[in-house]
């Protein structure tokens, strides 16, 4: 129908236009940003799910570097009572050497001094050795029962406990030195009998000094697993993230291109339909 109030075709053509310069202007912003969803009204669900994946992502980053921290942490410990073991097996070797007959006993007195100072300093090496300036050892850190973050949720956690296991160190370390906690000299390889002695005492602190070096051993080997198995999470679920947020720019730039073709082609026909006023004008003439 030809009318002068209302050009339906025109009507049409501009609805045409409308719709394409919409899609047109979605497709220009996720090639500008790399994003296929840049507001929930590109993709309701699709967003729910990638803000979920990033969160998670996101946590487990952080535990990420948890694990790395708390396993440099562990590793100080246990460089730490490697070193003690070293002054204890020295120890050791003088209190065998002060057992023999053939030691005199200015021998003996020379290697009490001796012995007397690995004790004062195993004292502080398990009294005073920090990480982060927290104390580690004796009445530390690991004195107690340690819990670790190792994931984005709130279970995901590990927890290790050699809070006994180091009490033992400090007792069986006293037990055979005198100097480590009054720093004071001591007389236990002085004579071959308290020399005797000694030994027994010494491996018996060295015993209790490798079972928590192996417990600690343990949680690092632990915590590495961990960070292996978050690494491979966290990147399966980035992966995901990106497929459901990021631009497809070859099917995008195709989209594109075809939208630009629309609009153009919607122009010309909106042109033609503004002329059919000037065909209902003829009739009247």
């Amino acid at each position: 129908m030809l009318s002068l109030h209302t050009n339906a075709a025109g009507l049409s053509a501009q609805n045409s236009i409308s719709r394409t310069q919409t899609s047109l202007s979605t497709s220009m912003t996720r090639l500008s940003t790399g994003y296929r969803i840049n507001s929930a009204m590109d993709d309701a669900a699709g967003l729910q799910i990638a803000t979920r994946l990033k969160a998670q992502t996101s946590g487990m980053a952080v535990a990420m570097r948890n694990t790395q921290n708390s396993t440099s942490m562990l590793q100080t410990a246990e460089g730490a009572l490697d070193e003690v073991s070293n002054m204890l097996v020295r120890m050791k070797d003088l209190a065998t050497q002060a057992a023999d007959q053939s030691s005199t006993q200015a021998d003996k007195d020379a290697m009490q001094l001796e012995y007397d100072a690995l004790g004062t300093e195993l004292g502080n090496v398990l009294k005073n050795t920090t990480f982060g300036g927290a104390k580690l050892l004796i009445g530390g850190t690991i004195a107690g029962a340690m819990k670790f973050q190792i994931g984005a949720s709130s279970t995901e956690t590990m927890t290790v406990n050699l809070g006994t296991d180091v009490g033992q160190i400090a007792t069986d370390v006293g037990a055979a030195t005198a100097s480590y906690a009054a720093g004071a000299a001591g007389t236990e390889i002085s004579t071959s009998a308290g020399a005797t002695t000694a030994i027994g005492s010494l491996d018996t602190a060295l015993a209790s000094v490798g079972k928590v070096r192996s417990g600690l051993g343990a949680a690092a080997n632990r915590l590495e697993h961990v960070y292996n198995n978050l690494a491979n999470v966290s990147t399966n679920s980035k992966a995901a993230t990106g497929r459901i947020m990021d631009t497809d720019f070859a099917t995008e730039s195709s989209n594109m291109t075809a939208k630009q073709m629309l609009m153009q082609a919607g122009t010309a026909m909106l042109k033609q339909t503004n002329q059919m006023s000037s065909m209902v004008m003829s009739l009247l003439q």
